[in-house]
């Protein structure tokens, strides 16, 4: 079980920022770039970057957060009605 106050912490500082579409479309560029990488289409330095950037992509696609949507002050979810 999670501390109360660290929950809280995380809670406040990890806020969904990230809509369904956006979060689709992160999902499919990272399979692109496993495809390009693991198919030998892009090799070396860049091949890696791609993976990694890909796999930054599923995660923050997973949990719906986004830091630098947090820096910039942008969301992507849909406002939810009253």
């Amino acid at each position: 079980m999670d501390h109360p106050i660290i929950y809280k912490l995380n809670k406040r500082i990890m806020k969904k920022n990230m809509g369904t579409a956006d979060r689709i479309i992160r999902i499919l560029v990272a399979a692109l770039f496993a495809y390009l990488y693991f198919s030998g289409t892009v090799t070396g330095t860049l091949g890696l970057v791609l993976v990694i950037l890909g796999g930054v992509f599923v995660a923050t696609s997973l949990i719906s957060f986004c830091p630098l949507y947090a820096i910039f002050g942008m969301n992507t979810c849909a406002k939810k009605q009253a």
